[in-house]
């Protein structure tokens, strides 16, 4: 990979990846519309750890409150609105791990393809945009119980299929669920922060672990530009979700379907 190919990818990759209109599905595209070699999922999950490092330092208030809930729920306390919401995120990492580890790679075998993007872009987008202006939307984070919690974490699940994006699906469940749009949004950030540092350092091992000669110079340039333009990504979209909601990014995403359809047939 070039300088350049490494810094656009990551670009699009801090843009997307808070923003529900999905990270995977559109580094999926970028090679496939310049005619670049597919970067592979070593360099995806790169990106996505420069992410993590940008939800962590953005929420890092909430982080901490997670990290001093997780102590007490390991202590048998689960009394406090800390160790509630740390329990909460526990279990809704579950279904995405499972999913992870037993079709991961049957998914970057068979389903990195621009015509799987169309139907999830599409498809989830119709989902976002019914449950933006249907649902009763009077639920605040505190209100996260377990059920609501492990409700959402099966619907981040779904985000290992590219082109559903994880923020977009979880978003849209919370939203379901009938919480506000600034919470639905901060409750799938804080939840992104588990899986994508199982997925990482699942990888990472991996790849410390086997024979394949790994281009750690593009991996962290990649990392580190992913992560300053996901900070900014994160500041733009809790701006515009409170203000507009997720009508905008519902349009995106049937359009930029629409495009890729084209150009396909």
């Amino acid at each position: 990979m070039t300088t350049l190919h490494i810094v656009v990818l990551a670009i699009v990759q801090g843009l997307t990846e808070f923003l529900p209109i999905s990270s995977s599905g559109h580094l999926v595209l970028v090679p496939y519309l310049f005619a670049w070699a597919d970067q592979g999922l070593a360099f995806d999950v790169a990106v996505h750890f420069g992410s993590l490092i940008a939800v962590c330092v953005f929420f890092r208030k909430d982080i901490a409150s997670l990290l001093s809930g997780g102590v007490q729920v390991l202590s048998g306390k689960v009394t406090t609105t800390e160790s509630r919401m740390a329990l909460g995120i526990a279990l809704a990492t579950i279904p995405a791990a499972v999913a992870g580890l037993l079709f991961a790679g049957w998914i970057e075998a068979n389903l990195r393809d621009p015509m799987v993007i169309v139907y999830t872009l599409a498809g989830y987008g119709i989902l976002m945009a019914l449950a933006d202006r249907f649902g009763k939307h009077t639920r605040a984070i505190n209100d996260v119980g377990i059920k609501e919690a492990f409700m959402i974490g099966c619907a981040q699940a779904l985000a290992l299929i590219p082109g559903t994006s994880r923020s977009g699906v979880t978003i849209t469940a919370a939203r379901f669920l009938g919480f506000e749009r600034k919470d639905a949004a901060r409750f799938s950030f804080l939840l992104s922060a588990p899986v994508i540092f199982l997925a990482a350092g699942y990888k990472f091992y991996g790849l410390l672990t086997g024979d394949e000669t790994v281009a750690w110079g593009q991996l962290a340039l990649g990392a580190a530009v992913s992560c300053v333009v996901a900070y900014l990504s994160i500041e733009f979209f809790m701006r515009v979700v409170t203000r507009i909601g997720l009508a905008p990014f519902a349009v995106y995403r049937l359009i930029l379907a629409a495009i890729i359809l084209y150009v396909l047939v």
